[in-house]
């Protein structure tokens, strides 16, 4: 049976303590005894809110330019031109296959500097930036 994995807890720093940002990372945090030592691994956690934005935005921007047949082909297209990939041997030759952009792959910093590249390839390739499909809430 495959071991699965915990889920992450959040954690919001207040001064020089770091609290559990919900209720359920608070409880979770409880279930170690007072004074045990726990070993934390830092980084920031990603914003769903600026992966729903891409993902919007590329369905927005295959109904203007039919571009690709779909929002996730325009994504893998974004990912292989802008050198989002991973080298793959197959019968000897290395190919480049897109990697992956999901929370556990990729971290807050990582997904800004994709997006900021993806929004840049976007622009330059088929003319839209998101102001002008979400006006000026993009």
């Amino acid at each position: 049976m495959a071991k699965t994995e915990a889920p992450p807890i959040y954690l919001l720093r207040s001064g020089d303590k770091l609290i559990g940002e919900m209720q359920l990372d608070r409880d979770r945090i409880a279930e170690f005894p007072a004074g045990e030592r726990i070993k934390v691994t830092l980084s920031t956690g990603r914003s769903p809110k600026r992966l729903r934005f891409w993902w919007s935005f590329l369905h927005e921007v295959v109904k203007a330019t039919e571009a690709a047949p779909t929002a996730e082909a325009l994504h893998e297209t974004v990912k292989l031109c802008t050198g989002y990939t991973s080298p793959v041997s197959i019968k000897g030759m290395t190919v480049m296959v897109p990697r992956s952009i999901s929370f556990a792959s990729m971290t807050e910093e990582e997904f800004s500097t994709f997006l900021d590249h993806g929004l840049r390839f976007i622009a330059t390739n088929y003319g839209i930036a998101p102001e002008q499909v979400f006006g000026d809430a993009a």
